[in-house]
């Protein structure tokens, strides 16, 4: 290997060729050798320290922590693991095929260190781990189903180096092994959040920032008031926001009544209740009389952390991508068939970094962006006077939707860090902690029937943690997958208040991703859950075909004809795939589906006078009648009754629902007859 093939590839902007850890000098570098530098140039991290801190490369808190650093670590790392680990890690940033991505990087760090963890609970050095068998056996057991390709993939990287680096961690018989073992290991999908929980906690988000914007001038006010009482009490806003400022001299602080220069206001929840926002802050942070100016910035970053979620449900976003949005990310695309098309745009590192993905979302998000953008262009008036902050004008005209509390009463203005460097996104459970006013525990109780909806869906769940009574374990990535489905498996979800909230995007996403309908940049992994919620949907319909809830107008044989190939089909899996090839195929309509692999010429949807032979003939040949559908037929059929008592025979009109009629009133002789 010749040094001049080993440079840093990552993409982030304190990563320059003239900078001086752009190349190694030798290899192994020395242990002073600079690994990490901000965008200053300034030393953050060296190839001997215990941790390598990756912030500036990220954007987040992202550090790489080699267990050599301390001594709560005596004992439990071996010096030679870790440098061992600095070797893996360095080769794998600064070898051919160096990582660009911070996330990729840090996510790889806990693939590595499973195998050096292990080695130090066993005592052993790592370069030596092939000489221990029933060790490496053990490995199966620290790495997660979800996680076991890609640690064999980087494992099997660093073997293929193995000349470069001078050690093996583990060979081409280790991972073997380790493939072996991973097929033994069952791949949990990602829960499918039940139609009850999933409407609940999205009418409840939609709630709160309805209630945010119904009092957004009363917030507005009382925000600036409080600024500008911070002000006049410490002498200026840098002053207010400094670290370890005097608290004492806060406006709504009893000592601020004896101190020289500062004016008491009162308790806030006096002021709170003259401003007209103590009734607000009591519904969703409080919960009591007592309100404190603290609560005041927990309820700003509530309504941001709902907005976030709100967003996230109907746009399929993971929450690194949702908590990277701007306040200019909603665009409108004018389509000519379906008008104003709502799509986010964005920040995706999942696979190529990528500053302008988009996806998109329903109308309702609106709401959302509008909301979330009120906090931050308030919270952004304190960042750009912060020295800790630095928001680049840039920043100040365009803010993050995501904010944190960094005004002068705020919580994290101790902690407050570079704009530029992102808090990461607290997963669901720990915002619910810290916000127990925000649901109603008891309606996301799990009941019989959420779990059979949810078991159907997604079959393996956790038995221990998915039961009966427990509360739903919400998390940001469930949104993908229930929004994905939602749009699909109507014959799942009856519910038509859900209906109602998923039907912009039932009409708007599957066209443009499902279809390609549009030319623009969209997010590649949300149009394959797409997709494969589209074809896994149509499999979880097709299986009921087998049953007794669908039938034939012609015969029990002919239904068995249909439905033939579904039988040979064993999981929902295979049926999904097959529905994908066009070897099997069903097209929900309002009597029931249709079983034509292919395109239609007759519709189905806007008319089922052809599917239930209504003109005249015989039902189609491809057509299955849904007995639970029989409700809705019948109220249907009323409705064509009525516009018909109101047509002339001669309207064109009147043939064609006359012919709808008859098709209806064909599929409930069906039904009836096979009482």
């Amino acid at each position: 290997m010749a040094l001049h093939e080993l440079c840093l590839k990552v993409d982030a902007p304190a990563v320059t060729e003239a900078a001086v850890n752009y190349r190694p000098l030798t290899w192994p570098p020395a242990r002073d050798w600079p690994v990490v530098l901000d965008k200053e140039g300034l030393v953050v991290s060296r190839w001997g320290d215990p941790i390598w801190d990756l912030t500036p490369w990220s954007g987040k808190p992202y550090q790489l922590n080699f267990g050599d650093g301390g001594a709560e670590t005596a004992g439990t790392v071996i010096a030679e693991n870790a440098d061992l680990l600095r070797l893996a890690m360095g080769w794998l940033i600064w070898g051919p095929r160096g990582y660009r991505a911070a996330g990729t990087i840090k996510n790889r760090f806990g693939s590595v260190w499973a195998v050096i963890a292990l080695c130090n609970r066993n005592n052993i050095n790592a370069a030596m781990l092939q000489r221990f068998p029933r060790v490496l056996d053990q490995l199966a057991e620290q790495i997660s189903p979800s996680k076991w390709e890609a640690t064999i993939t980087v494992l099997h990287r660093l073997y293929d180096a193995r000349q470069d680096l001078g050690f093996v961690l583990v060979d081409a018989n280790g991972l073997k092994r380790l493939a072996e073992v991973a097929h033994d290991h069952e791949h949990v999908q990602t829960a499918y959040i039940p139609p009850r929980i999933w409407l609940y906690q999205v009418e409840r988000l939609r709630e709160c920032l309805e209630d945010f914007m119904k009092h957004r001038q009363q917030v507005e006010a009382c925000f600036k008031f409080c600024v500008h009482a911070y002000v006049s009490n410490y002498g200026s806003l840098e002053a207010a926001l400094a670290k370890g400022k005097d608290a004492s001299k806060g406006p709504f602080t009893g000592g601020s009544a004896h101190r020289p220069g500062c004016t008491y206001l009162g308790p806030f929840s006096e002021f709170a209740r003259e401003r007209g926002i103590a009734d607000l802050l009591r519904r969703w942070v409080v919960g009591w009389d007592e309100t404190r100016v603290s609560m005041f910035s927990s309820y700003l970053s509530l309504v941001s952390l709902a907005g976030l979620a709100y967003i996230a449900n109907f746009t399929l976003q993971r929450k690194e991508e949702v908590a990277s949005l701007r306040a200019d990310c909603l665009l409108w695309e004018h389509d000519e068939k379906l008008g104003r098309v709502p799509l986010i745009c964005g920040e995706t590192t999942k696979t190529d970094p990528d500053v302008d993905a988009r996806w998109v979302a329903s109308p309702s998000v609106q709401l959302a962006v509008d909301a979330l953008t009120v906090i931050a262009r308030l919270r952004m008036d304190c960042d750009a006077a912060n020295p800790e902050v630095r928001p680049t004008p840039a920043d100040r005209a365009n803010p993050y939707l995501f904010s944190t509390a960094t005004e002068p009463w705020g919580f994290a203005i101790g902690w407050a860090k570079p704009y530029d460097i992102r808090t990461p996104l607290d997963g669901l459970r720990d915002v619910l902690q810290r916000f127990p006013l925000l649901f109603d525990e008891q309606q996301l109780r799990i009941t019989n029937e959420d779990l059979r909806i949810a078991r159907r869906l997604t079959p393996n769940l956790s038995a221990d943690e998915f039961a009966e009574g427990n509360v739903w374990p919400l998390a940001w990535h469930q949104y993908r997958r229930t929004g994905a489905v939602n749009m699909f498996a109507s014959g799942v979800i009856s519910d038509s208040s859900m209906q109602q909230q998923m039907k912009h995007a039932t009409r708007l996403m599957p066209l443009y991703y499902g279809r390609g309908h549009t030319r623009l940049h969209l997010n590649e992994e949300v149009e394959r859950a797409v997709v494969m919620a589209m074809y896994e949907a149509m499999a979880y319909r097709l299986q009921d075909v087998v049953s007794d809830r669908f039938m034939s107008p012609h015969s029990a044989e002919r239904k068995e004809a249909v439905a033939v190939n579904l039988l040979a089909a064993k999981d929902v899996k295979t049926l999904a795939i097959w529905a994908k090839a066009g070897k099997v195929s069903f097209r929900e309509h309002r009597l029931g589906g249709c079983m034509k692999p292919g395109p239609c010429e007759y519709g189905g949807i806007e008319s089922v006078a052809r599917c239930g032979g209504g003109d005249g003939g015989k039902p189609c040949t491809d057509v299955v009648f849904d007995r639970d559908k029989e409700a809705q037929v019948r109220a249907q059929l009323d409705q064509v009754l009525i516009e018909l008592r109101q047509l002339v025979a001669s309207h064109p009109r009147h043939a064609a629902l006359v012919a709808e009629r008859q098709a209806m009133e064909n599929y409930l002789n069906v039904i009836a007859a096979d009482r």
